[in-house]
């Protein structure tokens, strides 16, 4: 027998070795026809995409426990090469660049990572994430059998395998990281170069694999992927999708959960019923993983973005929103989607599923063997519900959904009803000049006026008009054309300056006066003017300063698109109507503007001006004012509405480019989108006819209580006493349940295991903690319709229902119903009732 000490020894040891086993475990991970396998498990995974430098450390720990508690295995992310190494040979990553520190937050959590190394990542981030001096290396050709750049790519590829090895995150050291990826949707534009693809291909395969991370690589949208690298797909559906051998597993790397949203452009939002139908599809037909593209998307912070034209907002419309915040639905059906598949997975990975039509649109997917079977029932009608006959009993199939039944029986969950809750997410808007701690001036806000046209020392000039990506290098979105011409005193009195740019945006200026102003969209990028003007007799400036709104990321080639004035650009309607091709003169360059290299975005030049009127609505002018943050946990944004466009600083932290005159078309948008049929990015749009972003978020980890500093660069003209601090918090919690709804998927075991019959439920909990219910704003059993917020009564509705919801739930942070007429009684006999309740929670 052990004395105490004995024990105490002995408990010691065995925590010795509990934690030298966890660090030295390994896993190995390797793939076959059905799944990927760990430690020789074939494994059904769920896995969402979050980009770190889209977030803040502080924020990674909160999306990560929010992805896992969505029901997540993996965390996905790209590797973005022009954050780590912004100029060649030095690295970064520091801040929202420290990689190490994200994977090893998920792990922290519990997931897996898939490392999307590329180092090509497209993702609507600058230059595709290619950095821009990789652009000036001799001889380079992008993503192609070319030397140079085959040496920096495995160079870079290389750095970033070493780094996660050094630190033992791959599986097969005992990490996180379970799959990695090279290249990326090559396989889009490979035929644009030629039979160079081919053999680029093989050697990036070639070059992953020998980099030795004991864990599959996988390239995306790649039907020629040579072994042992497995294909993927990417797309809104990937149920058709077959991969290149059948010695690889089905997985799906880019789920689109919405879209990006561009500026000048409306918002792209997807119904979470479609979402989770292509998902179930996915699964039915053999899938073993899927990937959300986003499950939070973010920020485009600084000069990030790319497109061009992609908004600071990558929202994406995803299941955790840019503030960090759960979207409901689409989270909390997801969730109960995930825990549907997993409760199938010892089916799935044993099998191949029979797939069989019941009928038109209607179609059967069973994987069996032994006593284990699971069954997903889908109708791809677009029109009609259907009832169907399956294995002896009968089952209601709205349009556009598939039911998952983990035991080839009993439905658990139908993609296009929904039991999860719903919120309604509002922003409070409190005045900036209540927080501000004031400067010398009435307003709280001081100045400086950034000089038109040349004012730095390192100024040049060419002959001819020069290319812009070429001439700063993006080290500026801005780049000054400038040009002195002399006239006579006949002038014409209708002249005009006819400019054209490859883009994206100028601001012309005529003696030190903003002429006009012009700029591309989205879908092209190109500028094409003419701007009335004034000269005078004698000498005549004329200042154009272009600007890049995020360099392009996607496309063949799309490293040689360039930007800026390349002309021509003609003086018309002179004396005489004649014209004066001003393109091939001498012009004066200056790349990037002076406050830039004075470090005003930082606040800390001693310059600023307080002393005399404030100037608004005037072109060029930076601000800057000092303010507390504002009370509260919330996420935060400010409101731009009052300015025109530019960049915005925060205590030096750059929130991004801020757009809010950019308006969408009017055209387009609808109150409600069908989520049956096919989605499209331009399906379902909201916010037609107004700024495409107004609210630019500012994480709560760069402010300080009491004293911040917000520096602003304004290029067209606004008023910054305008803009104002946006709070966002949750104004409304519903449900709509009905009888013919599965009941809750948390209720399957007890279910089936006690035998008793679970019927539909309605439960609503509050979204943060110490919050409860505090008022019932609507409540009906029977008929009623409409969409949280605005849900209206039916031609039936029991009288019973209101107290019996406000007696259960208010003071409470949750509350369930049964839905059923056991409940609150029968108010309209033979008629399949439902349940709508809109809470708010303090």
């Amino acid at each position: 027998m052990k004395t105490t000490s004995q024990k105490n020894i002995v408990l010691v040891l065995l925590w010795f070795l509990s934690i030298y086993a966890t660090a030295s475990f390994c896993a190995n991970v390797t793939y076959d026809h059905r799944a990927l396998v760990i430690d020789g498990n074939r494994r059904v995974l769920i896995s969402g995409s979050i980009h770190y430098p889209r977030s803040t450390p502080e924020m990674w720990p909160d999306l990560i426990q929010k992805s896992k508690d969505g029901g997540l295995d993996v965390i996905e992310t790209y590797v973005f090469w022009n954050l780590h190494e912004p100029v060649r040979g030095q690295y970064n990553f520091e801040g929202r660049g420290d990689l190490v520190k994200f994977v090893k937050a998920v792990a922290a959590a519990g997931l897996y990572v898939h490392l999307r190394i590329g180092p090509y990542a497209c993702a609507e981030w600058n230059y595709g994430g290619f950095p821009v001096w990789l652009h000036f290396i001799p001889g380079i050709k992008f993503r192609t059998d070319n030397e140079p750049f085959k040496a920096e790519m495995k160079r870079f590829t290389a750095k970033i395998v070493d780094m996660m090895k050094q630190e033992n995150l791959y599986a097969s050291q005992g990490g996180p990281i379970i799959l990695s990826q090279v290249e990326n949707e090559y396989g889009n534009i490979d035929s644009a170069y030629g039979a160079a693809a081919k053999s680029y291909i093989k050697w990036a395969a070639s070059m992953a694999t020998s980099l030795d991370t004991g864990v599959p690589w996988v390239m995306c949208q790649q039907s020629d992927a040579p072994d042992p690298i497995i294909n993927t797909c990417n797309g809104f559906y990937c149920d058709q999708f077959t991969p290149n051998s059948n010695n690889k597993p089905k997985i799906w790397t880019e789920n689109w959960s919405g879209w990006f949203l561009s500026f000048g452009g409306a918002v792209p939002y997807r119904p979470v019923e479609d979402l989770a139908f292509a998902v179930a599809r996915f699964y039915q037909r053999g899938g073993t993983f899927q990937n959300y593209y986003m499950y939070h998307g973010g920020t485009n912070f600084g000069r990030s973005s790319g497109g061009p034209f992609i908004s600071t907002s990558y929202d994406y419309d995803a299941p955790i929103d840019e503030y960090g915040i759960i979207r409901q639905p689409k989270w909390g059906h997801l969730k109960d989607l995930h825990k549907a598949i997993k409760l199938c997975e010892e089916a799935l990975i044993t099998t191949d599923p029979t797939i069989t039509s019941l009928g038109s649109n209607i179609e059967a997917a069973v994987y069996k063997t032994g006593s284990v079977c699971a069954a997903f029932l889908a109708n791809i009608g677009t029109a009609s519900d259907a009832t169907v006959s399956f294995n002896g009993n009968s089952y209601l199939l709205p349009a556009w959904s598939v039911s998952i039944l983990p035991d080839c029986k009993n439905v658990v969950l139908n993609t296009a009803k929904i039991n999860s809750a719903s919120t309604i997410s509002s922003f409070t808007t409190e005045s900036i000049k209540e927080v501000v701690g004031l400067e010398d001036s009435s307003t709280g806000w001081s100045w400086i006026n950034e000089p038109i046209g040349i004012s730095k020392d390192d100024a040049f000039s060419k002959l001819g008009l020069l290319e812009q990506i070429n001439t700063t290098a993006d080290t500026s979105d801005y780049l000054w054309y400038s040009l002195s011409i002399d006239f006579e005193d006949d002038i014409g009195a209708q002249t005009v300056l006819h400019i054209q740019s490859l883009g994206h945006a100028l601001h012309a200026f005529i003696n030190g006066k903003l002429a006009g102003s012009g700029n591309g969209n989205s879908g092209n990028a190109k500028v094409n003017v003419d701007i009335p003007i004034t000269l005078v007799a004698g000498k005549n400036a004329i200042d154009l300063l272009s600007l890049t709104v995020g360099l392009q990321n996607y496309g063949a080639f799309f490293d040689t698109w360039g930007a800026g004035i390349t002309g021509p650009v003609i003086l018309k309607g002179l004396k005489n109507g004649s014209t004066i091709d001003l393109s091939s003169q001498k012009w004066t360059y200056q790349v990037g503007l002076k406050g830039e290299d004075l470090d005003l975005p930082s606040g800390n030049s001693g310059q600023w001006n307080s002393q005399s009127t404030l100037p608004k609505n005037q072109p060029l002018t930076w601000y800057k004012t000092n303010f507390a943050a504002p009370s509260g946990s919330n996420p935060v944004a400010i409101d731009f509405t009052g300015m025109g466009k530019g960049e915005a600083w925060v205590n030096g932290q750059s929130i991004g480019r801020y757009w809010p005159t950019d308006i969408a078309a009017n055209g387009g948008c609808t109150n409600s989108c069908n989520y049956r049929g096919s989605y499209s990015s331009s399906k379902c749009l909201k916010n037609c006819g107004k700024p495409s972003q107004t609210l630019y978020h500012v994480p709560r980890s760069w402010l300080q209580p009491d004293s911040n500093t917000l520096v602003l660069f304004e290029e067209s003209g606004g008023d910054p006493t305008q803009i104002s601090f946006a709070m966002k918090q949750i104004g409304s919690l519903c449900s709509h349940v009905s009888e013919s709804h599965p009941p809750p998927v948390d209720s399957w075991n007890s279910d089936t295991e006690s035998g008793r019959k679970v019927g539909p439920v309605l439960s609503l909990e509050c979204p943060y903690p110490n919050q409860v219910i505090s008022s019932i704003k609507f409540a009906s059993f029977g008929t009623p319709h409409g969409t949280c917020g605005n849900f209206n009564h039916g031609s039936c509705s029991s009288n019973r229902v209101l107290s019996i919801v406000q007696k259960a739930c208010i003071g409470s942070s949750n509350c369930s119903f049964g839905v059923s007429i056991n409940t609150f009684g029968d108010p309209c006999r033979g008629v399949v009732k439902s349940l709508a309740v809109e809470a708010a929670c303090a």
